[in-house]
């Protein structure tokens, strides 16, 4: 072998430890910077409204925000099972308090920041006009169902279970009635006309599109208040998920969550 060809080979040699050594850099390097993004868990009826938030919080403090959107059930048995969660947006107080209970959520961590209401909806091919609860049931023919969150875990699905039961209505509507595996599914029925009616979140109803027909906002006092806990997973209490947990409560933030329909709580509540 000729020097030059010794040489060139050489060259080649060095070109390719420089270049495996650059990836293993890299590779060193991009595990770092994804550490750094905020992981959130939030109930399905979050699911625009918080990406909104999400683009803000991102803009303001530069740490990125990636979503997992779900039934508040799901979720939470996610992160009991481990999921790397690190805050935790539930649609009802119960599944916040199953996750505390089992210490999975940082103590002192947990803030309210917005409520909702329920809403019975109506796909606008067979509902035109607004209406009550018990008329809209009336009008429902054979076969037809009324659709809602499960209520075995799904938050929406409890409410819509507690107003059905304040008003007499739940014994004779059990077998009328659908259960779908979070908010959003049982939204999509009735948007689609797979199901006439359904009581989903008042926020729920633009989401919809122009299908859905908002028919009543169920009297507040028939079921529990939906409120939507916040929470630091244990072992997630940084820096970035405190600065995203205090801009909840931000104007920005409030804004974002005021023009999406949320009910905004107090700021001492």
């Amino acid at each position: 072998m000729t020097p030059r060809r010794t040489t060139h080979k050489h060259d080649h040699i060095m070109r390719l430890l420089r270049l495996i050594l650059v990836f293993a850099l890299l590779a060193m390097v991009a595990p770092a910077q994804a550490g750094q993004r905020i992981t959130v868990f939030a109930a399905a009826s979050l699911s625009d409204v918080m990406q909104s938030i999400g683009t803000a919080f991102e803009k303001v403090h530069g740490t990125p925000v990636r979503f997992s959107f779900a039934a508040s059930s799901t979720l939470a048995r996610q992160i009991e099972t481990g999921a790397p969660a690190d805050i935790y947006a539930s649609a009802n107080t119960a599944w916040m308090s199953y996750l505390q209970g089992r210490g999975l959520i940082f103590a002192d961590s947990v803030t309210v920041p917005v409520r909702n209401s329920l809403a019975l909806v109506g796909n606008r091919m067979r509902f035109q006009h607004t209406g009550t609860l018990a008329q809209a049931l009336d009008e429902l023919r054979a076969g037809e169902r009324l659709v809602i969150g499960d209520p075995a875990h799904v938050p929406a699905g409890i409410y819509a279970q507690q107003a059905l039961i304040a008003l007499g209505l739940w014994q004779g509507l059990r077998p009328r009635l659908a259960y779908a595996s979070d908010v959003r599914a049982a939204l999509a029925l009735v948007a689609r006309g797979e199901a006439p009616l359904g009581l989903t979140y008042l926020t729920d109803v633009p989401i919809g599109g122009p299908d859905v027909i908002l028919l009543q906002v169920v009297t507040p006092g028939t079921h529990d208040r939906i409120d939507y806990p916040f929470g630091i997973a244990s072992g997630h209490a940084t820096t970035d998920t405190r600065a995203f947990m205090a801009f909840l409560w931000s104007d920005a933030a409030r804004q974002i969550f005021r023009q999406a329909g949320f009910q905004l709580a107090p700021r001492n509540d």
